[in-house]
């Protein structure tokens, strides 16, 4: 066996088994094996950042895991919500042509009643006529009979007294005969026509009115919940609005009309034609109501006013002139539209409830007592501006309330 060369076992000894190279900053390890400081403190390092990544790659396939998971789970979410909600655009879709299908029908139902009604109302028309017809033509022959005889007596009164007497009791016997009897007007028959369709015209009307009142309370599932998301105003009335012939409470909650004008200042906010008064509060957001109190009086309105509404001269009470309203005059009762809507109601509520919904520009109006739906201007006649209550008065004593 050759022996070991002493050279190459010092060159061995001093080369460092990283680098290849002689050690430089030699250190040894506890194992006893030797290596450049820097040589070793990089193969640590190497070492550690393996180790690092790995602990770190092991905790994101965790992860990953969770998230492919939820990723199947909002998957099947997606997958689920779409699903429903195609199920829920049908049903929304069965009931809209269930709707429509419904108010077809309704119409047509109404329509044909309508039909029927103004059928009525034609034959009886063609009564009235043929009866005015007839009147009018026996008028007409009785009048040109009763000219002749009038005529043939005159000129017979002028003759002498033997030509006079000739005949006198010939013309006589034609006087008497030819007393006027008065045509009738109206038959029995058509009297009892016209009273029967008035009958029903009452009963129509009210059953529309219980009708649209059904209706509203089932749309609005409880009336009360309705009115109950109105904010109640204190409304005051501001006599500086109001018509010199109106007389204000000193609490400026009531209004009653005089005969006399009162010597009040005409600024440009007074009425000074139309027997008006606006409230002091002006509404531009949210729901209000207010209450009147018009008790049995004969002549008077209730409702809002924009308040740039027109105060010099005459006006007209319609949503034109910037006012809704309802009205009484005598024993109407009218929603003051343009024509004038009449309001089936056999008894004129004493206390009016005014609901005003500015943020869909709609004004309603109840019957304070039993709540009863009495007259919609619908949603987008009111305005954006501010909104002011309004009455008119003539003849009647109104109170706000409370």
């Amino acid at each position: 066996m050759a022996a070991e060369n002493p050279v190459e076992i010092l060159q061995e000894e001093a080369t460092c088994p990283v680098c290849l190279d002689y050690f430089r900053e030699p250190v040894t390890l506890e194992c006893g094996h030797n290596f450049c400081r820097a040589c070793i403190s990089h193969s640590w390092e190497g070492s550690d950042t393996d180790e690092a990544a790995q602990e770190y790659k092991d905790k994101i396939q965790v992860y990953l895991k969770i998230l492919r998971k939820e990723r199947e789970k909002l998957l099947g979410f997606k997958v689920t919500g779409e699903k429903k909600s195609q199920e829920c655009l049908k049903w929304t879709e069965t009931k809209r042509q269930k709707i429509m299908s419904e108010f077809q029908q309704l119409q047509q139902f109404l329509q044909e009643r309508e039909r029927l009604l103004l059928a009525q109302l034609e034959k009886l028309d063609k009564e009235i006529l043929k009866i005015r017809n007839d009147n009018v033509t026996k008028l007409s022959e009785e009048i040109s009979r009763v000219s002749k005889l009038i005529s043939e007596l005159e000129g017979k009164c002028q003759k002498p007294a033997s030509e006079f007497l000739q005949d006198v009791r010939s013309t006589l016997s034609r006087c008497e005969k030819g007393k006027l009897q008065q045509p009738v007007a109206i038959s029995p028959e058509l009297e009892k026509g016209l009273r029967d369709f008035s009958q029903k015209t009452v009963g129509l009307m009210e059953t529309v009115r219980k009708f649209k009142d059904t209706l509203l309370s089932a749309l609005d599932t409880k009336r009360g919940e309705y009115l109950a998301s109105f904010t109640q105003a204190n409304v005051t009335l501001d006599p500086g609005t109001a018509h010199p012939q109106l007389i204000l409470s000193a609490d400026g909650k009531s209004v009653s009309w005089a005969d006399t004008r009162q010597d009040l200042p005409d600024n440009p906010e007074r009425f000074d034609t139309a027997y008006c008064v606006l409230g002091c509060e002006g509404f531009t957001l949210g729901r209000h109501c207010w209450e009147v109190e018009v008790g049995d009086g004969l002549y008077w309105a209730v409702g809002v006013a924009r308040e740039s509404v027109r105060r010099k001269g005459w006006i007209s009470h319609y949503p034109e002139e910037g006012i809704w309203a309802v009205l009484r005059w005598w024993g109407q009762f009218q929603a003051l539209t343009s024509p004038l809507t009449p309001l089936p109601w056999s008894q004129v509520p004493s206390r009016i409830r005014v609901c005003l919904d500015c943020d869909r520009g709609q004004v309603t109006f109840f019957d304070a007592g039993d709540q009863a739906l009495i007259f919609t201007f619908p949603p987008g006649s009111v305005p954006g501006e501010r909104i002011r209550p309004w009455l008119w008065v003539w003849g009647s004593l109104l109170r706000l309330c409370p």
